[in-house]
């Protein structure tokens, strides 16, 4: 039957019918599984995050990798394979097989807008690979990060069509978004909401817990259906920030990069020239002139800038011994030689998003406030960098070097460097040639129409009785077994944030537009006034502009970009970044609406997507209470978790509340009485001192109406707590906000009714109290 339209018609027997078993003509056809054509391989695609070309020991670079190796020596190395620069627009387009901006995923999640091409909601006429796997078949899984969800989607009350189990996974295991701690990730098992199995303390690992999981399903596929083929999508998170990593791992390179990011770029380079991953004439680029050179660093700074990229060594490093172990697992069951393997080493480029100094929390940075990070800070807290009490990210001179041979890096999709990673292709049944490289042009969007060919399957008309449009990368196929095959991807444009380019028969014509690491507060110019600049085919690093001296063919393929963007959705362009962090200003839905939002205890999982927004406003939080015989303690409820964030919670009997200032600095505000048994109302009320941003506030603690605490906090963050850390009632999931409670056992010991967060105007109120009939008749109006 052709498999064209999915799912599969069924078809009823057409035989004769016989009135009895008995009748010795009675027939009946067997139940036949649906099952994918005979030859059809498991797939399993790995992706990694974040890592540049430069990075891994499989593509010269200074991070042991020997299971990217062993996978190198067994099948083949592609050396032009590309990706969009950014994560989510990569994931998108590999899962798809479309551009990004084709499937509306043009920038993060976080940054939707209503233009088609960055709504970030996958249009239905473009199934996913894994939906098309599975209705022919296939078993699927996907473990670790998940970051296609339109945020407005991302709480744990749906609609769940764009999570994973909703686009063809049968089992998802992960986080949703785009980073998350390695130490306290915030998890889901499908869409139900899941804790880590163990602790920091007890030695957990986000990416050890995923390969745990990762060898438990491919081992019961086996036991229990081991004649069906399965497609594993494992993208771990690793190594987006914060870089976490065992301490035994990151001491593996003490002392490696102690002579700085230039000389590391100059000895990455004569290692991927020995290795034959680049040209023997290629040219390193001239050194990003917006990059500081490491002998223009403080002294004092540049023990704990060499410490940063020893803790991501060892990130890079763990990451791939635990893929090993997924891969061993395979080769354990028998099963290696007939598995598709794609080894991604990354999504984008190494990522720039670090500062020029690096930063202990990120977290500072996305809100503006780098200057707090003074040398001396650094330098005392450089011991902390990849454990449980740092969210630590990498200065940008590392990312420069991790990117060698190209300019630039993550999100500038202009240029090499923000876009070719290291891809490793494994097949011993199909690929014959172990060991071989490959130099065709290749785009992630050329995955999932080579796995489809591999595994004997056609592109889908209709999925679920929708028209599907073409997919629209090409399949590697033709490049298993012949390395001089012309390549077949020839045109390729790129645009992310402004920084835009086109690929077109060798020629690439590129313009940067946006530096990647300037978040807040970057300053840029019109698009019309971006500086192109021209690369000819022989130029493998993009290394001499020839923009001045042939315009006539700059001006074809910058034409030719406007085509391909027309074609994609590219347009419009759309380089705003704090505006497009308003749901309203970008236009695109936002969940929670008004001025107040009533919670109830044991909702938690909440990202910050998911709650009304209280910060750079006067706020207030309100909770009825039942207060036990022996006093209260653990939290009410808390927002985000050691990187920032704040918790109102009961201690030592008394209703305490505490800000934390990204990590930095803890505000802390004490009821000055106990709280007695029964139910009671307690409420913190935040006056703020705007109008600007991250300005401080005064807090007062109320219970019943009277006032029984008073503090100041002198500032706040203004834009983002967390990334990843949840919003809690009756507990703190995660790291905690204050050390005051513990990262487990801290719940509430008495009974919560609900809390109510009023913001603005909402959250005046001269009797700082709520009436219990007003919070249930608001409540029942909402119905």
């Amino acid at each position: 039957m052709p498999r064209t339209v999915l799912p599969l018609p069924d078809r009823p027997d057409t035989g004769p019918i016989a009135y009895d078993v008995h009748d010795p003509d009675h027939r009946q056809a067997s139940i036949t599984p649906l099952r994918p054509p005979a030859g059809a391989p498991n797939v399993l695609i790995v992706l990694l995050d974040d890592v540049g070309f430069g990075a891994s020991s499989v593509f010269g670079g200074p991070v042991d990798t020997p299971v990217a190796q062993r996978l190198a020596d067994g099948g083949l190395r592609y050396n032009r394979f590309h990706t969009t620069a950014l994560c989510s627009p990569t994931r998108q387009a590999l899962l798809t097989g479309r551009n990004h901006h084709s499937v509306g995923m043009g920038a993060i999640t976080e940054l939707a807008t209503a233009a088609p091409g960055y709504h970030t909601v996958r249009p239905n006429t473009k199934a996913t690979l894994a939906e098309t796997l599975r209705l022919n078949g296939y078993a699927t899984a996907q473990l670790g990060k998940c970051h296609e969800v339109p945020v407005w989607e991302t709480s744990p009350a749906g609609p769940f069509d764009r999570w994973p189990t909703g686009s063809g996974f049968e089992y998802f295991y992960g986080f949703v978004g785009g980073e998350t701690s390695q130490y306290y990730p915030t998890l889901y098992e499908g869409t139900t909401p899941v804790e880590p199995p163990r602790t920091p303390e007890q030695g957990y690992h986000l990416t050890e817990d995923l390969a745990d999981r990762a060898v438990d399903w491919i081992r019961r596929q086996h036991a229990l259906q081991p004649d069906r083929p399965f497609f594993m999508y494992f993208a771990p998170g690793a190594t987006h920030a914060p870089h976490h990593a065992p301490q035994e791992w990151a001491d593996q390179y003490a002392g490696r990069f102690d002579a700085g990011w230039d000389a590391l770029r100059e000895e990455v380079f004569e290692r991927q020239k020995a290795l034959g991953v680049i040209p023997a004439d290629a040219q390193l680029t001239a050194f990003n002139p917006e990059v500081p050179h490491w002998d223009d660093m403080p002294d004092d700074l540049k023990p704990v800038l060499a410490r940063q990229m020893e803790v991501y060594a060892g990130f890079l490093a763990h990451t791939d011994h635990h893929i090993g172990r997924i891969v061993q697992s395979l080769d354990d069951l028998e099963q290696l030689d007939d598995t598709l393997i794609f080894y991604i080493v990354g999504d984008n480029g190494a990522s720039a998003e670090g500062t020029p100094q690096g930063s202990f929390n990120e977290m500072i940075n996305f809100n503006g406030l780098g200057a707090v990070e003074t040398t001396e800070f650094l330098r005392t807290r450089v011991d902390d960098l990849g454990t449980p009490s740092a969210y630590n990210h990498y200065a940008v001179g590392w990312a420069h070097a991790l990117s060698t041979p190209y300019q630039w890096t993550k999100q500038v999709a202009s240029h090499w460097g923000g876009t070719r990673n290291p891809a490793v292709v494994h097949w011993p049944a199909r690929i014959t040639a172990a060991g071989g490289l490959r130099q065709q042009f290749a785009h992630v969007i050329d995955v999932a129409p080579t796995i489809l060919e591999a595994a004997g399957l056609p592109e889908p008309v209709t999925v679920h009785g929708v028209t599907q449009a073409p997919i629209e990368g090409v399949s590697l196929g033709y490049t298993f077994a012949d390395a001089e095959a012309l390549d077949r991807h020839q045109t390729q444009y790129f645009e992310i944030t402004g920084n835009r380019g086109i690929y077109h028969h060798g020629w690439t014509a590129v313009t940067k537009h946006r530096t990647p690491w300037q978040l807040v507060g970057a300053q840029t110019v019109a698009f019309d006034d971006d500086v192109w600049e021209l690369y000819a085919p022989d130029d493998w690093t993009q290394s001499r502009d020839l923009a001045a001296t042939q315009p006539q063919m700059l001006h074809r393929l910058q034409r030719l970009w406007l085509i391909e963007a027309t074609r994609h959705g590219v347009l419009p362009l759309d380089d705003r970044a704090l505006e497009r962090a308003d749901a309203t200003l970008a236009g695109r839905p936002q969940l929670i609406k008004g001025t107040t939002q009533v919670l109830f205890p044991g909702m938690g999982h909440l990202n910050e997507n998911s709650v009304i927004n209280i910060k750079n406003r006067s706020h207030a939080v309100t909770a009825q209470l039942v207060v036990p015989d022996k006093g209260a303690d653990g939290v009410i409820v808390s927002q985000g978790g050691m990187a920032g964030g704040w918790s109102l919670y009961a201690h030592d009997g008394r209703l305490r509340y505490c800000y934390n200032l990204v990590g930095l600095h803890r505000s802390y505000v004490a009821g000055d009485t106990d709280l007695p048994p029964g139910e009671h109302q307690v409420r913190m009320e935040f006056a703020y001192d705007g109008p600007g941003l991250a300005k401080g506030g005064t807090v007062t603690l109320h219970l019943d109406g009277a006032e029984v605490g008073r503090g100041t906090v002198p500032a706040t963050q203004p834009v983002l707590f967390s990334a990843d850390e949840a919003t809690c009632v009756g507990r703190e999931t995660g790291s905690p906000v204050t050390p005051e409670y513990a990262e487990r056992g801290n719940d509430f010991t008495g009974s919560i009714r609900w809390v109510q967060i009023d913001i603005d105007a909402a959250a005046d109120n001269p009797e700082h109290l709520i009436p219990i009939e007003e919070r249930w008749r608001i409540a029942m109006a909402r119905q």
